[in-house]
């Protein structure tokens, strides 16, 4: 790993902005500052907002819904110094609580299932972005973010556990957040009891989510290019975590 950059990018306002780099793959690492995860950034002033550009950003795609975005604006959706995007990645889907289910694994398999426009819109927003840094971000930073940091990583060929693990790390990175979101929910009209279910990252519900996508689509690439992908949009999301500027 370049000692250069680190994981995690410690910006006044947030707490999971983490970088795609420095993940194995057969063909090398994927590159850093190449593409960011991140959570909530309604947090971020001037200070926050100039530290994620002079890393690099020109690009941020907020996966909320319209009412995130109502009681918590983003303030990069009238900052000139990159492009603002919103596609809403988990609109209406509210699985049923189950005993014994892994709601999250529910969530996430009934994204790629029916989300899948959006899903392709927001790859294709990444591989068509002009250079520069691409952030996307949810709430949390694990769920929607999740999704889409899996499948991009697939797409670079990086292997299942490391995936595993970028997911899992959620856990840490959120823990100082957890009560704030759980009062936010419960101001929001939310069941606390339901939702804090939700706040988890376990290895586990990732490992199943590859299951999932594997046994039923064959692939990563595969799933993508049945949601409306092309090669050419795929490899080219690969050159941006891969290839040389």
């Amino acid at each position: 790993m370049n000692a250069t950059f680190t994981r995690h990018l410690p910006v006044k306002g947030t707490f999971n902005v983490r970088d795609l780099g420095g993940y194995g793959t057969p063909a090398g690492e994927t590159r850093w500052r190449r593409i960011l995860r991140a959570d909530g950034l309604h947090r971020l002033d001037a200070e926050g907002m100039d530290a994620l550009v002079e890393a690099g950003v020109a690009t941020v795609i907020d996966l909320r819904h319209p009412g995130e975005l109502a009681t918590q604006p983003n303030p990069f959706h009238a900052n000139p110094a990159v492009r603002y995007h919103n596609v809403s990645l988990f609109e209406s889907l509210a699985p049923t609580p189950k005993p014994g289910q892994d709601l999250l694994l529910e969530l996430y398999i009934l994204a790629l299932e029916t989300r899948q426009a959006a899903i392709a819109e927001v790859l294709t927003i990444i591989a068509d972005a002009p250079q520069g840094t691409v952030l996307y971000h949810c709430t949390a930073g694990k769920d929607r973010t999740g999704i889409v940091s899996a499948l991009l990583l697939a797409i670079a060929n990086v292997e299942a556990g490391l995936i595993v693990d970028d997911y899992a790390l959620t856990a840490e990175m959120i823990a100082p957040m957890i009560e704030e979101m759980t009062a936010h929910a419960a101001a929001q009209g939310a069941n606390v009891d339901h939702f804090r279910p939700l706040l988890a990252s376990e290895p586990s519900t990732m490992i199943e989510t590859i299951a999932y996508i594997e046994k039923n689509h064959g692939s990563a690439v595969t799933y993508l290019e049945k949601i409306g992908l092309s090669a050419d949009t795929i490899d080219r999301l690969r050159h941006r975590l891969m290839g040389d500027v």
